[in-house]
């Protein structure tokens, strides 16, 4: 094999370059002149593109092969594109080969080709096999990604995929000696069984918050001391949520495959749960980094993304999720390009009332009571807290709660009207519109005329912004969704009101 020499003419193998979660095609060019012997890689390549001309000669070498003694210049179109990331390995040793005519051209043309190689010619799984496959199929191409992701370019639906274990069974599938099975779907991620409300004793004006937030998509802030079962509730919400439907579930499946995160190439049928320390910086929120990878914001989209001791995130963190919390999509910019990510997540907070904790409790709390609570509550800004439409005291349960309270209400009966509710939610707005009750449009809302009596008389008391009118409205839409009713009435207001946040200072 170390003896075919190369043809001459203009080799292209399909493969795409990632903007979010949009597959962009790139197409590898590779031609073959006579010259000083070379590998000359242009097209804009970052390092670990770059980089792949050695693994690319490690992987011939493994397999008895060797590179033309001749000049090979590739060149990966459109140039003006940043090529990121390893997955470029498999598409340039494949263009190679069929400029060597060790592939067949005009067959391996129909292709897009994704992976790492390993310096034995292993194929090594890589980020974002799902988009591609998904534009891969949209173009009419089959996919040739590693045998381990098999399952996930399978989701794709009727697209031919072959999953190689390395770059030999590439070769020998091709050339007739070998033949590829193609992959199963990879399945469904597991359901993660979390904690169940049972578990949680009184506290009910928070259950019922938390039960009201998960119905409507409602972002939701817990305010208590330490110890008090704020953690404790938020991550009983999972377990309240329904399963997604099939085009959030891609979605969603999409985001963490670029990311690197679908585990097993399974496609994720639960929303996400995603609690990020409060050390994490603005990129690890909203997104960026070299590869302007996928923010928590964006891997919590149509899930749960959860921000204990909120305070204590760096105040620039925090203000980078009000236009995803507003919009549903966050952007990355950089000077080559606006990259956006999908970012429709329903935000659960908890803190304390003040840095030592206890404001409130005399035996307790500091010296510099109750300024200290202001001062604290102060560090999360005006137009966050605007976008919080659900707040709750949290209280310690009492000695003789814990010791004789029966078991809180299970779970499951709980879900089971979270699930009656969100189906009203999807007949009132349709399959195309809003996905809950917290992204509806106050004009789909309708208020008894009490109720819409008590809202305006709300408005002016307490100086509520426009957003937070609306915010009140499809929180008093989701209460009269749990209680069966059609029309939004004085009484599902007046819950409402009483769950909106009034910040120390702020009225």
């Amino acid at each position: 094999m170390n003896k075919i020499s190369p043809q001459a003419g203009i080799v292209r193998v399909n493969t795409f370059a990632f903007s979010g979660i949009d597959a962009v095609p790139v197409e590898v060019q590779v031609q073959v002149t006579p010259g000083t012997p070379a590998l000359v890689l242009v097209g804009l390549p970052d390092k670990a593109v770059f980089e792949a001309k050695e693994r690319v000669r490690a992987a011939f070498a493994a397999i008895g092969l060797s590179l033309p003694p001749r000049r090979v210049l590739i060149n990966l179109r459109p140039a003006d594109i940043l090529k990121e990331g390893s997955h470029f390995d498999l598409p340039l040793a494949l263009a190679i080969l069929a400029a060597m005519n060790v592939l067949p051209r005009d067959e391996i043309a129909g292709y897009a080709a994704l992976g790492e190689l390993s310096l034995d010619g292993t194929l090594c799984p890589v980020a974002g096999i799902l988009p591609a496959a998904m534009a891969a199929s949209a173009r009419d191409l089959g996919l040739i990604c590693p045998a381990s992701q098999g399952g996930e370019a399978a989701w794709a639906g009727r697209i031919e995929v072959l999953a190689p274990r390395d770059l030999l069974s590439v070769i020998n599938h091709f050339r007739g000696t070998q033949v590829l099975t193609p992959p199963e779907t990879a399945g469904i991620a597991d359901a993660i069984r979390g904690p169940d409300m049972s578990d949680v004793k009184g506290m009910e004006s928070a259950r019922r918050a938390v039960e009201i937030a998960a119905a409507g998509g409602h972002n939701l802030l817990l305010i208590g001391p330490p110890g008090a079962g704020k953690s404790m509730l938020a991550a009983r919400m999972p377990g309240l949520l329904p399963d997604l439907e099939p085009g959030a579930a891609l979605e969603v499946s999409m985001i963490h495959s670029v990311a690197g995160l679908l585990d097993g190439g399974r496609l994720v049928m639960r929303p996400p749960f995603r609690e990020p320390h409060h050390s994490a910086s603005q990129a690890a929120l909203t997104g960026g980094g070299q590869r302007a990878k996928p923010g928590e914001v964006s891997l919590a989209h149509r899930g749960v993304l959860f921000l204990d001791e909120l305070p204590e995130f760096p105040r620039q963190a925090l203000e980078a999720l009000r236009q995803p919390m507003e919009s549903g999509r966050t952007t990355v910019s950089r000077a080559s390009a606006h990259i956006t990510y999908p970012a429709r997540f329903q935000l659960i907070a908890a803190m304390n009332p003040c840095r030592c904790g206890y404001l409130g409790d005399g035996s307790r709390e500091c010296g510099r009571a109750p300024r200290c609570g202001e001062d604290y509550q102060n560090r999360i800004s005006g137009p966050v807290i605007d976008r919080i439409d659900l707040t709750v005291a949290v209280q310690p349960a009492t000695a003789a709660e814990m010791a004789h309270a029966p078991p809180g209400e299970p779970s499951i009966a709980i879900a089971e009207r979270v699930a009656r509710a969100r189906v009203v939610q999807v007949a009132r707005y349709g399959a195309d519109g809003p996905a809950s009750n917290a992204e509806a449009d106050s004009r789909d809302i309708r208020l008894a005329p009490d109720a819409q009596k008590l809202l305006e008389q709300a408005m002016e008391k307490l100086r509520l912004s426009p957003r937070g009118y609306t915010r009140i409205m499809r929180v008093a839409r989701t209460i009269a969704d749990l209680a069966g009713v059609e029309v939004v009435g004085r009484v599902h207001v007046a819950e409402a009101l009483a769950f909106r946040h009034r910040t120390p200072g702020r009225g």
